[in-house]
């Protein structure tokens, strides 16, 4: 279970090599801060003051549980997580983590279960704010169309992360004919033919 804690002063990192590129872990020391892609938007300051985080136990576990879901098929993270946002990012945020492992909704479903079906535009801009990537899964969020929309990490990893938990996979094993099966019915997505990704 994802639980949220108050953030606190000091800052510490590590970095994790993954199939999709090198991606920045910050930690306050109790608890997971950020997670970032390297030239992701929004990523923090590299001039920020932070400190080596080799001994930091929430950052070792991070590595390990990132390295299960990209190469074990683990669908859940078990991480204590601290988000620096807005009280409304930090419901969006909350959200997204009911998202299910192969599954996507859309802005307006978020919306929709946050009580306002009008603020479809607002949790999309909290989406892109989100600073833990994957583990708060910001990737699982699609246009009510189908169409794969932003990712603060680029369209491509994106795609490569539906693809990995199996919900690409779901859409393009519809386009042949074979039947969705339920838990991945709702997703349909759209992007370039030419990306393909292994892991």
């Amino acid at each position: 279970m994802t639980r949220f804690k108050a953030p606190a002063k000091n800052l510490y990192e590590a970095i994790y090599d993954s199939p999709l590129g090198e991606m920045l872990l910050v930690s306050n020391g109790d608890a997971l801060t950020g997670v970032y892609f390297s030239r992701q938007k929004y990523c923090p300051d590299d001039d920020a003051q932070r400190r080596d985080g080799a001994d930091v136990a929430v950052l070792n576990d991070t590595k390990r549980q990132l390295g299960e879901y990209f190469h074990e098929g683990r669908r859940a993270f078990t991480l204590a997580l601290a988000p620096e946002g807005t009280p409304f990012q930090q419901q969006v945020w909350a959200q997204l983590c009911s998202i299910p492992f192969g599954e996507t909704r859309s802005y307006g479903d978020l919306a929709h279960a946050l009580g306002d079906a009008n603020k479809s535009r607002a949790v999309g801009a909290a989406n892109g704010r989100n600073p833990i990537t994957i583990i708060v899964p910001c990737h699982r969020v699609i246009g009510a169309d189908g169409t794969l929309t932003g990712y603060a990490s680029g369209v491509e990893r994106k795609l490569a992360l539906l693809s990995l938990e199996g919900a690409a996979l779901a859409a393009v094993d519809a386009a042949t004919g074979t039947k969705r099966s339920a838990a991945t019915a709702r997703t349909r997505l759209s992007a370039p033919a030419n990306l393909a990704f292994d892991f």
